[in-house]
C-alpha cells in the first residue's frame, strides 16, 4: 500500500504561525497533526513575583487581537482573589469592552479570513474586486470595533484604562451617546451581510457529530460571562472546578497544549459552541439573523462557525447600543476606582472570548504577589477537535472519486480557519502533568 503525506507547512489568514501535516495510506489518513509552529510564551512564569497591579499590563500582551478578553478574565480572577465586587457601571463598562473586542475579531475573521473560502478568492483584496461594498463595509466594522475599545480601554489594543476594581477614566457621555449612533448606523449593511452569506452554500463533508462546551451566560440573556461551565451533552461544573473539567495535555507535534474533558471527549468552544447551548436566548435583529443562517437551527459542521460569528457580532452591536443607554444612565463622572488592600487569596476569571471559553486563575501572596498563575485558552482547548475534524473530512473526501491532494489541502485549510485559531495565544507555559 502506498504511503504518501500531505503537507502544509504554513497555514494561512490565521493568526500566527501552523501548518498541518497528514500522512495517508492508500485512501486511509493514518497521522493527522495541526502543527503550531510559534515559539513559546511564557508570560504565566513572567508573572510570578509581580504585584497584582502588574498582571493585566503583562497578561494582555500574550495576543493584539485578543488583548481586551485577556483582560477581563484576568482582572475578573484578581478581584476574585482579592475579594473586590465592582460596581455595576464598572461591570456594563467591561461588558461593552468585550463587544467591542467581539465585533472586532469576528469582522476581521468572516470577511477577511474565512469567507473567501467560500467564494472562491485567494485573499479579501481579490474578493474585493467582486464585492467592493462589502468588503468596505468589513474594515468600517472592524474600525467600529477597534473604537470601542478605545473609548472604554484607551486604546485599541492592550487596554491601559481597565485596573483592577474600576477604571482610571470613565468616558463621557457625549463620547457614549457618539458611539450609540454610530452602532446603529451599521444595522443595515449588517443585515444585507446576513442575507449574503446567508446565500453561499456550505460544504457537508465537515459535518460530524461534536461535542460543544460554552458558558450558561448569567440570567436569562445570551451574553459572554458566566459561572458554569456547561456541555451540549448535559454535564455542568462551575467555573472553579475548570481544572477537573478541561484537561490539558501535551503533544509532541505542537508547542501548544491540547485539551479534553474530564470523560477524554474532545470538543469544540467559540461561536458555534454559543449558539448550539444559548442560541435561543437571543431577541431583536440577533434572533432574526439567526433564524437567516440557521433555518433548522444549529447542526454540526464547524465550517458554520463563520455564520454563527456572523450572528453573533449581529448580537454584539444590538447589546453594546443597551449597554450605552445603560451607562447614560448613570450620574457622569470622571474615575471610577475602588481602593484595592493587597492580601492573600486565589482567583479564577471565566470569559467567553470570540474564539471560546477562556480561563485565568492567580494565587497571590500576603503583599498581593503573583505566586502561580494559569491561562487557558480557546484555541488550546480546540485544538484536539480540529485534528478530529481533519481526519473525518479527509477521509469523507477520499471516497470522492478525483480528490487530488490540491483539494485535500483547500479541505484542510478550510477547516482550520473555520476554528478561528489564535494561535499566539495558545502557545504558553507548558507544564508536565497538568
Amino acid at each position: 500500500m502506498t504511503t504518501r503525506t500531505v503537507t502544509i507547512p504554513h497555514l494561512g489568514r490565521v493568526e500566527g504561525h501552523g501548518g498541518i501535516h497528514v500522512t495517508l495510506e492508500g485512501a486511509r489518513l493514518t497521522e493527522v497533526n495541526m502543527d503550531i509552529h510559534e515559539g513559546s510564551r511564557y508570560y504565566e512564569k513572567l508573572l510570578v513575583g509581580k504585584d497584582f497591579h502588574e498582571v493585566q499590563g503583562i497578561i494582555t500582551r500574550v495576543c493584539a487581537i485578543c488583548s481586551a478578553d485577556h483582560t477581563v478574565a484576568a482582572l475578573v480572577a484578581l478581584e476574585n482573589a482579592l475579594g473586590i465586587r465592582v460596581s455595576e457601571r464598572t461591570s456594563a463598562l467591561r461588558g461593552l469592552l468585550l463587544r467591542g473586542a467581539a465585533i472586532e475579531s469576528h469582522a476581521l475573521h468572516v470577511f477577511a479570513l474565512a469567507l473567501p473560502d467560500f467564494l472562491g478568492f485567494e485573499s479579501i483584496m481579490s474578493m474585493a474586486e467582486r464585492f467592493p461594498d462589502e468588503v468596505a463595509f468589513a474594515l468600517r466594522l472592524k474600525q467600529l470595533g477597534n473604537h470601542i475599545q478605545s473609548i472604554v480601554g484607551g486604546r485599541a489594543v492592550h487596554p491601559i484604562n481597565t485596573l483592577v476594581g474600576g477604571f482610571g477614566r470613565l468616558p463621557s457621555h457625549k463620547t457614549i451617546d457618539s458611539l450609540r449612533r454610530d452602532l446603529a448606523q451599521v444595522m443595515d449593511p449588517l443585515s444585507g451581510a446576513v442575507e449574503l452569506v446567508s446565500s453561499i452554500d456550505v460544504p457537508e463533508w465537515a459535518a460530524q457529530p461534536t461535542l460543544y462546551v460554552a458558558l450558561r451566560p448569567r440570567g436569562s440573556d445570551f451574553g459572554f460571562r458566566g459561572d458554569v461551565i456547561c456541555t451540549s451533552g448535559g454535564a455542568e461544573n462551575p467555573v472553579e472546578d475548570y481544572g477537573q473539567s478541561v484537561r490539558e495535555f501535551t503533544v509532541e507535534h505542537s508547542n501548544a497544549r491540547h485539551a479534553a474533558l474530564e470523560t477524554g471527549e474532545t470538543y469544540m468552544v467559540g461561536s458555534l459552541a454559543r449558539l448550539k447551548l444559548w442560541g435561543d436566548r437571543l431577541h431583536g435583529v440577533a434572533e432574526e439573523s439567526f433564524g437567516v443562517l440557521f433555518p433548522d437551527g444549529v447542526t454540526d459542521n464547524v465550517l458554520l462557525n463563520t455564520r454563527a460569528q456572523l450572528v453573533e457580532t449581529v448580537y454584539c452591536v444590538e447589546s453594546a447600543v443597551q449597554f450605552c443607554e445603560s451607562y447614560l444612565a448613570f450620574e457622569e463622572a470622571e474615575i471610577e476606582l475602588q481602593e484595592v488592600e493587597a492580601r492573600a487569596g486565589s482567583g479564577i476569571g471565566a470569559i467567553e472570548a470570540p474564539r471560546g471559553t477562556l480561563f485565568h486563575e492567580y494565587e497571590l501572596d500576603d503583599d498581593g504577589k503573583v505566586i502561580a498563575a494559569n491561562v487557558v485558552t480557546p484555541t488550546a482547548q480546540n485544538l484536539a477537535n480540529v485534528e478530529r475534524d481533519l481526519r473525518h473530512s479527509g477521509d469523507c473526501l477520499l471516497q470522492t472519486a478525483g480528490v487530488s491532494d490540491t483539494d485535500l489541502k483547500r479541505s484542510f485549510e478550510m477547516i482550520a480557519r473555520a476554528y478561528d485559531p489564535c494561535i499566539s495565544c495558545s502557545v504558553h507555559l507548558v507544564r508536565p502533568g497538568r
